[in-house]
């Protein structure tokens, strides 16, 4: 044998016998996508009047394969009946118990009690408000304790950053905060008789309005429109100059300094508190001495009572009972402020939540979803038996996880 035969390599047959020849054709299976089941309750706290979905978001559901099952009455607030949601192919149940134990992801316009959170089960998926000032460590526990995934619908952002249910319904908050200080004004709401935007020969009243956002933003074009004289304070300057831009004229704006706010607050009307804080409770940026000192009969509106309020003298109400009376100012301190417009807000709402619930639809599973959403894992405050928001685990002595670290461990 030559040494070049020596230098071959013999190949088994079975490795080359394919080779040249057609193969068989394969086809991409389709992944199973998950139907969603959610479920409407009826809200029963804080007078709410709100539903978190009307008729028409249902129908884009449900013509997608989800299924939707609505407590009866759950829209009577918003004067959506139950006629038009069963049209619209929800279903209807004739109990919150029924809602809570067949759905597993429910939504609501008002925090759960802690009722509510009992009769769900566990490893449900909550998206609702999480409003600061009612929240309690049993709140977070039972959460906990059910594995509940809470998403909070004021922290949920978009993929430019921005919080799209906070800014509708600030839009909605700026303009009713300055029509209901124009009634609270009027001596039939116990007032001192002011008009807002004065008339010939009397002076204007005067606004002054904490923070530069979208709260801030309608406030000033209502109270503008309406004749008022408008202070507005920020210690974002970029959020001022966005404001004067996006209004179309020349503002008293000012960073929020102690003098120059005293000052503004002792000669004021009206004065409007929209500071909203991207991590828990809203900075105090008005003290008791400055209440105080404004006059007899003029109105605050804290806007951010939802997130702990920015008066100091700020108090939760109701929309039962609004108001209340702290060195002869009155104070309007209620969370759901766009109840008062229910229907409108409600139609709002839905518009946000249906686009999102469509996309989670066609994820793997819900959790899948949010692991791909750094906008909805900022919302999560507590994901399967663990606390997630750093700011309600300082506030009640409990222990904090990051969401980012148990989502990627966990999938």
């Amino acid at each position: 044998m030559s040494s070049k035969d020596k230098e071959k390599i013999s190949v088994p047959s079975e490795l080359t016998s394919g080779y040249g020849q057609t193969q068989a054709e394969t086809l991409a299976v389709e992944r199973k996508q998950e139907e969603l089941f959610i479920g409407i309750p009826k809200e029963i706290t804080l007078q709410e009047k709100r539903v978190a979905l009307v008729p028409s978001g249902v129908a884009t559901l449900t013509s997608h394969g989800h299924r939707v099952l609505i407590e009866t009455q759950a829209g009577k607030h918003s004067n959506f009946s139950d006629h038009a949601y069963s049209e619209s192919g929800g279903e209807i149940a004739y109990s919150a118990k029924e809602v809570y134990q067949k759905a597993r992801i429910i939504l609501k316009a008002a925090p759960p009690t802690l009722e509510e959170i009992e009769m769900m089960q566990p490893g449900t998926i909550l998206i609702s408000p999480l409003q600061l000032p009612i929240i309690t460590a049993d709140y977070l526990f039972r959460l906990k304790h059910k594995r509940i995934i809470a998403l909070a619908m004021e922290y949920l952002q978009d993929e430019q950053g921005s919080f799209p249910i906070v800014r509708i319904m600030s839009e909605m908050a700026g303009i009713s905060a300055v029509q209901t200080a124009a009634e609270l004004l009027s001596t039939t709401r116990g007032g001192p008789g002011v008009l807002l935007g004065g008339v010939s020969g009397v002076p204007s009243a005067k606004v002054v309005i904490l923070g530069g956002g979208v709260v801030a933003e309608f406030a000033t074009r209502a109270a503008l429109g309406m004749g008022a004289e408008v202070r507005i304070f920020d210690d974002n300057i970029h959020k001022l100059m966005r404001l004067q831009n996006s209004v179309g004229r020349q503002l008293y704006t000012s960073a929020i300094n102690p003098h120059y706010l005293r000052r503004e607050l002792v000669t004021a009307e009206v004065a409007i508190g929209a500071i909203h804080a991207e991590h828990g409770r809203a900075p105090i940026v008005v003290n008791e001495d400055m209440v105080r000192a404004m006059r007899p009969g003029s109105v605050i509106i804290d806007v951010s009572i939802d997130q702990g309020g920015c008066f100091a003298t700020s108090e939760l109400t109701s929309l039962d009972n609004p108001t209340f009376s702290k060195y002869d100012v009155i104070h309007y301190c209620v969370p759901n402020l766009a109840s008062r417009v229910g229907r409108t807000a409600s139609i709002a709402v839905s518009n946000i939540i249906v686009p999102l619930l469509l996309r989670a639809g066609g994820a793997r599973s819900f959790e899948h979803f949010i692991l791909h959403r750094p906008g909805l894992r900022h919302g999560v405050y507590t994901f399967k038996g663990c606390l997630t928001n750093q700011y309600l685990g300082k506030r009640f002595d409990m222990r904090s996880t990051d969401i980012d670290l148990l989502m990627t461990s966990g999938m």
